[in-house]
């Protein structure tokens, strides 16, 4: 394959998380700058599309961007779909079905769009390979097109499986959390490595588990694979070199485990198997125990939760005693800095105290509040 200088890629996020994956792209050396809501674009090596899939904890995917053009009706889809070098990613035999969005555009029928991209790569690998028929038997390559107002813009995506699917979670919770929510969560609060951590709400394990893969550097991405591994336009030795790059800076055992708690007997099993899935269990403790018996295992902290809300869970009287008690509980904590996400537009009358910071971040489909209430500093020996 030819060497490209320089690629531009795309980390498409949930909206809200854009100047965390800013952030992690900054410290993987690239430099990166925010695009429409959900995207950040950045430019790297054919490498960098190895290391930054391996390494996000925030984002949802990493695409590929193969152009951008005026698209104000098919024809000129089309043709400028087919003036695109597909070739240098696609093989003669690739699978590569089309996904489409058409947003505040003249061409609004996603079939038709997808359609018409279709037919105009297909045009061009056969004129490229020079083959009237191309078997889409070989690996799988998803090409995106977005179009808002009347722009086209055209990836491929090297992701495959949404970033959140770490491979440590098969087995989910009630009402579960996202990965990379809650990897933003705790990138988001004051916890280092070192300072004890808690999440009385924990469920399955995710916030801990993420904590403590965050604690270790432990690359998000090491026990998975990804669509471009498949490709033979991208050598195997960019992957092994990732790989082994992301293996090398990992840090051993926590010295101060992150703790979690939860009153399902059930959700902390399950926690219990994730967290060994995820190479961490030794740097996380899980407990079976309510929120109402809390006590702070240490004088200063952070508790990061997702306490459960309306939306998702049903028994409301149980609800409400969980949110009455939540003053109560926390003055026990009054040292700590405490980090909740839910949808409660309530959520500081109910804690009778106004957050130092707020920030607007979906779980799932809905709209949810971080609400940040800052502790005092903790003496310089627990730092």
């Amino acid at each position: 394959m030819e060497t490209m200088s320089s690629l531009d890629l795309m980390a498409a996020t949930a909206f809200g998380v854009e100047a965390v994956t800013a952030r992690e792209l900054r410290a993987l050396g690239y430099e990166a700058k925010g695009g429409l809501p959900g995207q950040v674009i950045f430019a790297g090596e054919v490498g960098a599309i190895c290391r930054a899939n391996l390494w996000l904890r925030s984002a949802d995917r990493l695409l590929l961007r193969m152009g951008s053009f005026p698209a104000p009706d098919f024809d000129q889809l089309f043709d400028q779909t087919r003036e695109l070098p597909w070739e240098r990613w696609l093989p003669v035999d690739a699978t590569f079905p089309v996904h489409a969005r058409s947003q505040n555009s003249r061409l609004t029928s996603v079939p038709a769009c997808q359609r018409t991209v279709k037919k105009a790569v297909v045009r061009r690998l056969q004129t490229v390979y020079r083959r009237q028929q191309l078997p889409e038997t070989g690996p799988l390559t998803r090409i995106e097109l977005l179009l808002r107002d009347d722009l086209a813009s055209l990836y491929v995506d090297t992701t495959g499986p949404s970033l959140h699917k770490r491979g440590y979670r098969p087995w989910v919770g009630e009402a579960p959390l996202k990965e990379t929510l809650a990897a933003v969560l705790v990138m988001l609060s004051f916890w280092r490595p070192g300072r004890p951590f808690l999440d009385p709400f924990c469920g399955t394990g995710t916030i801990p588990i993420e904590a403590a893969m965050i604690g270790r550097n432990l690359a998000p991405g090491l026990q998975r694979t990804f669509a471009a591994e498949s490709w033979p336009t991208l050598p195997a030795a960019h992957w092994q070199q990732a790989r082994q790059e992301a293996l090398d800076v990992a840090q051993p055992q926590l010295k101060h485990p992150v703790l979690g708690s939860d009153i399902d007997r059930h959700a902390i099993g399950l926690a219990e198997r994730h967290a060994h899935l995820a190479g961490v269990s030794g740097s996380v403790n899980f407990c079976q125990q309510a929120f109402e018996h809390l006590e702070p295992p240490a004088s200063h902290g952070v508790l990061i939760a997702n306490p459960p809300y309306g939306e998702r869970l049903d028994d409301e009287q149980a609800l409400q005693r969980l949110y009455d008690a939540l003053p109560r509980i926390l003055r026990r904590l009054e040292t700590w800095s405490w980090y909740f996400l839910t949808s409660d537009r309530g959520f500081e009358r109910r804690l009778r105290r106004r957050a130092d910071r707020r920030r607007k971040l979906y779980n799932g489909r809905i709209a949810c509040t971080y609400y940040q209430f800052h502790g005092p500093r903790p003496p310089a020996a627990t730092s």
